[in-house]
């Protein structure tokens, strides 16, 4: 690579779940990077087109959205598809889309059960269906799967979030396997809490409630699980994907990388 050139330079990046929160903080790190992008997710359409015109001007790369719904394995094909005829190809899969319930297990709703699994983990396996064959076609593609902390230990209240995240580690470890020699690497990523403007909300929610001090609320919430008492940002994360598709990580494939304060560590 030339002194000066952006690293995914001509390579195309599809982020689902990028509207927002981790997503976008790793859209914006890929396209920095000179990625060109594709967004999915959900939001007011209005708001959708003024980000997606900002991250193109801003970034001076291609970006599209496609509001593709996670639950539904033809669309999810679709958005694979779409990304490569509109975009010119995909060479950067980022499963990250994502939604949560909690509640015990005997009295956990099944159709929030069987929503967490579609979205968490089925998304995932389509997505990679779609796009595997185009990037072994190229000998090239980085598939980064966004697990969780809770993909390598549990909580209680949790089990549809846990069994998924688990599953899609698993997920990964089998992909990783099949394509060894490819060209594709596939790794997880698995973050412990991450300061994302919906969790600020309800940190500013909790302090407003019990009366506490922000700070103190911010370390309470840590602490319970992470022994270092520190946010992992969106861009943290954008920074791992984005490493994990040099060439400096052209070996590391079927991995759970832990970016998550010691959590899986205590």
């Amino acid at each position: 690579m030339a002194s000066g050139e952006k690293s995914l330079s001509g390579k195309v990046a599809l982020v689902t779940g990028s509207t927002s929160g981790i997503g976008l903080g790793i859209a914006r790190c890929l396209g920095a990077q000179g990625a060109d992008l594709m967004l999915n997710g959900f939001g007011e359409a209005g708001s959708i087109e003024a980000l997606r015109t900002e991250l193109a001007e801003g970034l001076g790369v291609r970006v599209e959205y496609d509001g593709a719904d996670m639950m539904q394995p033809a669309q999810i094909a679709g958005l694979v598809h779409r990304t490569q005829a509109t975009l010119g190809g995909l060479d950067v899969l980022v499963n990250n889309a994502g939604i949560q319930h909690t509640a015990e297990i005997k009295e956990f709703p099944v159709e929030r059960w069987d929503a967490v699994i579609a979205i968490n983990l089925s998304a995932a396996f389509h997505a990679m269906r779609a796009a595997i064959p185009g990037m072994t076609s190229k000998g090239w593609g980085r598939i980064v799967n966004i697990a969780s902390a809770h993909g390598l230990v549990g909580s209680a209240q949790k089990s549809a979030y846990v069994a998924a995240k688990h599953g899609l580690i698993g997920l990964t470890k089998v992909a990783a396997i099949e394509l060894a020699n490819s060209g594709v690497t596939v790794n997880a990523v698995c973050p412990g809490w991450v300061l994302t403007p919906l969790v600020q909300a309800q940190l500013d929610a909790r302090a407003a409630r019990d009366g506490l001090d922000i700070e103190a609320v911010k370390h309470a919430l840590l602490t319970e699980k992470q022994p270092m008492a520190q946010f992992t940002t969106p861009e943290g994360i954008g920074g791992l994907v984005v490493f994990l598709c040099s060439e400096a990580a052209q070996t590391i494939t079927g991995a759970p990388l832990s970016i998550d304060g010691g959590w899986a560590a205590a």
